[in-house]
């Protein structure tokens, strides 16, 4: 079974970032922010949409981009970036290893091209959307992501069952 962790990059509104931690602890899901986050992270608004589940979230803080990979490594075939610039649905995931990166951009800018270009092409997905739309809500994008590939794992993360 793989072990699921949510990375965010760059990210910008607090709201998103408290929903996000509540997600992440109520399903064991270990939580990378890469900065320059948009916001502290004691704001009044991201504690608020986090009620009090940051102490229960696995939440790790890096610098920026590079910081994040000399520290975490993650092997690059089990990294899954989410952008609506991509052909290849998340829906289409039907296996993991022994971890599975699920990185997610700005809210206002999504990953940049140069970080786009780090992952497989194949690993780079979409949520399924009407041909018009521009973009889901990050921390309902996440929660969608997350909840499917909790799904190919059998809704296990990790050490935790879900149930």
């Amino acid at each position: 079974m793989a072990n699921i962790k949510i990375v965010m990059v760059e990210p910008e509104i607090p709201g998103n970032t408290g929903n996000i931690i509540r997600l992440c602890a109520n399903t064991g899901t270990e939580l990378h922010l890469i900065g320059p986050l948009g916001f502290f992270l004691d704001n009044r608004e991201m504690i608020r949409a986090g009620l009090d589940y940051k102490e229960f979230c696995s939440l790790r803080k890096h610098v920026d981009w590079k910081d994040f990979w000399n520290k975490e490594s993650p092997n690059i075939s089990q990294c899954y970036a989410f952008t609506t610039k991509t052909k290849r649905s998340a829906f289409e995931i039907k296996k993991l290893g022994e971890e599975a990166w699920l990185f997610f951009g700005a809210e206002s800018k999504g990953l940049s091209d140069p970080q786009k270009k780090m992952f497989y092409e194949n690993n780079l997905l979409r949520i399924p959307m009407v041909r018009e739309s521009r973009s889901l809500n990050l921390s309902n994008s996440v929660a969608i992501v997350l909840y499917k590939f909790l799904q190919v794992n059998q809704f296990v993360n990790g050490d935790n069952r879900l149930s």
